[in-house]
């Protein structure tokens, strides 16, 4: 999907966020990409390097197979969260789903960027298991993801052009 308007609000508060979160299983601490853990987010400072005894360790706790979205799948999560934020009111500024992560620029609706992302979540989740793409019990997602606050048009701008423009093509 391709979102580019950029319409601000004028609420007191952020202009929106930017929300990331990834398929369950695929992207684990310890993993050679990278990761993302308590002790290891604050933006622009290092991420968790590579640690194959973690790595080994995070999958002893996984309590089924690592989730993937396939072309199908990932076009149920894209209609599943454009109708949410329609639905809700939100302004949806860029979705980019992908293989094993989403990605959302959404404005600011006046609610938590957590509670946004559970209920995007949530509805996706549904639609996915009405279309026969999970098992009943198939974990989806991951618990957490990021939730970045986008305080000014030159974040809110640069988050929608990450989402439209850096996105290696699909899978």
């Amino acid at each position: 999907m391709r979102v580019a308007t950029v319409c601000l609000a004028t609420l007191a508060g952020p202009l929106g966020y930017f929300l990331t979160w990834h398929t369950y299983g695929t992207w684990l601490h310890g993993d050679e990409r990278g990761a993302v853990d308590r002790e290891h987010n604050t933006p622009g400072t290092p991420t968790l390097s590579e640690n194959p005894r973690r790595l080994a360790w995070e999958r002893t706790r996984m309590r089924s197979t690592a989730f993937g979205l396939n072309p199908a799948g990932r076009a149920v999560v894209e209609a599943a969260i454009t109708d949410h934020c329609r639905y809700r009111g939100w302004a949806l500024h860029a979705l980019a789903v992908r293989s094993n992560h989403v990605h959302v620029v959404v404005g600011f609706p006046g609610m938590a960027p957590e509670k946004i992302m559970g209920q995007l979540k949530a509805w996706a989740t549904r639609r996915l298991r009405e279309a026969g793409h999970v098992r009943p019990q198939q974990p989806v997602w991951v618990d957490h993801g990021s939730t970045p606050y986008l305080w000014d048009r030159e974040r809110l701008e640069a988050a929608v052009r990450y989402v439209l423009e850096r996105q290696d093509a699909p899978h």
